[in-house]
């Protein structure tokens, strides 16, 4: 079948909401506090072995995806896109267009501004009438197009705003009874055959009982603990002389 499909991410709440049903079976919680533990922990566990548990389920998840994805037109499903590589993340209106919309009317109203402060201010002071004509009539233009570019731009960001409402309702996942009962499959299949059984593994390796260590946990030889056996120069208690070290004085 090759490799299990990667769990999407609005998937994740369906599968944390099947691993909590399996914890709160009797089963689980009867063995659960055989082994001590607690459901936070073993929630972890599950949690963290989501590649695993759900690889049981597969066959089951991928019909369940095929139809949601049918049931949206073919479109990618949501939390699904990339954020780099082929795909359809690029959207109508972006690039250089979007971004000469922006500078254009911020640019031509700097302009204008400029132009204008410096033909009325040659004007006022009588100096070079011709440039100050010149510097106004450049200045009153450049208004012109700062105002055009800014209307254009704001019916662009409103005709981009209006747009967006169409994109999310497609998101909108499918209510159809066949989808329903696809997903339902899914996660029948996800409790039994992947979360119920690696959580009984999880308990069956916590709950196994220490070794037994004996009644006495203190060093113990059978050469030293016999009847015959005494210190030395000291005599037994059947009074036979227990074993003498040898002289070593001079």
């Amino acid at each position: 079948m090759g490799r299990p499909s990667r769990l999407g991410d609005e998937d994740r709440s369906d599968y944390a909401s099947a691993l909590d049903e399996v914890i709160a079976s009797p089963e689980i919680r009867r063995l659960l506090e055989r082994a001590g533990l607690t459901g936070g922990r073993l929630r972890v566990l599950g949690l963290a072995a989501v590649a695993h548990t759900t690889a049981a389920a597969d066959a089951e998840y991928r019909r369940y995806a095929a139809l949601r994805r049918q049931a949206r037109g073919g479109r990618r499903e949501a939390g699904a896109s990339p954020l780099s590589g082929p795909g359809d993340q690029e959207r109508p209106g972006a690039g250089v267009l979007a971004v000469l919309g922006v500078l254009t009317p911020v640019l031509a109203a700097v302009a204008a501004a400029t132009f204008l402060v410096l033909g009325y201010g040659l004007r006022l002071a009588g100096s070079l009438p011709a440039l100050a004509g010149t510097l106004i009539g450049v200045g009153w233009s450049s208004l012109v197009v700062a105002a055009v570019t800014g209307l254009v731009g704001v019916v662009a960001l409103y005709r981009t705003a209006a747009q967006q409402p169409a994109d999310g309702a497609a998101a909108v996942p499918d209510r159809s009874p066949a989808l329903q009962d696809a997903r339902e499959a899914w996660l029948a299949a996800l409790r039994d055959r992947g979360i119920r059984p690696f959580l009984l593994q999880q308990l069956a390796g916590t709950a196994t009982p220490p070794a037994d260590r004996g009644e006495s946990s203190g060093f113990s030889s059978p050469a030293f603990a016999g009847p015959e056996f005494s210190g030395p120069g000291f005599e037994s208690s059947g009074g036979v002389a227990g074993p003498r070290l040898p002289d070593t004085r001079r």
